[in-house]
């Protein structure tokens, strides 16, 4: 079966993160997830432009860029003259004032336009801008820290978008909490792709490409 697997940068040693970048490529990724926080949409800093960019130069593989910042459409020229064609940029629509602006910034540039769900955001609230862009991250778990746990009532809601993805022409991803029972469970039923953080690829004992190897040979 295929699906993609993504790694939550955010979760990386950044005592040596060439060798993280440079491990994870080698290890079989599909793409680098980079977190960009600001401290006001959401109650943490993580990443930042400069490690967005830093990543973008140093891996030939795809950047997933996850705007959970206030007002994104401000400063969103800043994040996508650093990213390269093909590059996928998520907003969340709370955060802006007229979402469907900023995201057809995102088109313009010629990168993927995505949004990102929170658990407490309904299907109904974004329904139209499912017709604009061509992924939809739905968060597992409150944004803004690693390591949470996965909040159960949010598979309903993945149900619902699973039966609206055909018809509207986009792709459902999973970020927060991703287990390998999570994989087993979504990928079957269509969603495309996992973000991996601290519960099945950061800080194990096992290599990245081990990790990887294991993810992609689960028995479904």
């Amino acid at each position: 079966m295929q699906f993609e697997l993504m790694a939550s940068m955010m979760c990386a040693n950044y005592g040596n993160l060439e060798k993280e970048v440079q491990d994870l490529e080698e290890g079989g990724i599909d793409s680098f997830h980079v977190d960009i926080m600001d401290g006001r949409y959401v109650p943490n800093y993580a990443m930042s432009l400069n490690d967005m960019r830093y990543i973008a130069g140093a891996t030939s593989k795809p950047l997933d860029v996850h705007l959970m910042i206030e007002h994104p459409n401000n400063n969103i020229i800043l994040f996508l003259n650093n990213l390269r064609p093909g590059d996928t940029v998520y907003i969340h629509p709370e955060a802006e004032y007229h979402p469907s602006t900023t995201l057809q910034s995102i088109i313009d540039s010629g990168m993927i336009p995505g949004i990102a769900i929170n658990p407490g955001t309904s299907v109904e609230t974004v329904l139209e801008m499912l017709r604009i862009v061509r992924k939809v991250l739905v968060m597992s778990v409150n944004p803004g820290n690693a390591g949470q746990m996965y909040l159960p009532y949010v598979g309903k809601k993945i149900t619902k978008l699973l039966s609206l993805k055909e018809d509207m022409e986009f792709e459902i991803y999973w970020d927060g909490a991703c287990s390998a029972d999570k994989i087993l469970e979504y990928a079957p039923k269509g969603v495309q792709g996992f973000v991996l953080g601290t519960t099945l690829l950061f800080g194990k004992e096992k290599s990245y490409k081990e990790t990887l190897q294991n993810i992609r040979e689960l028995r479904f």
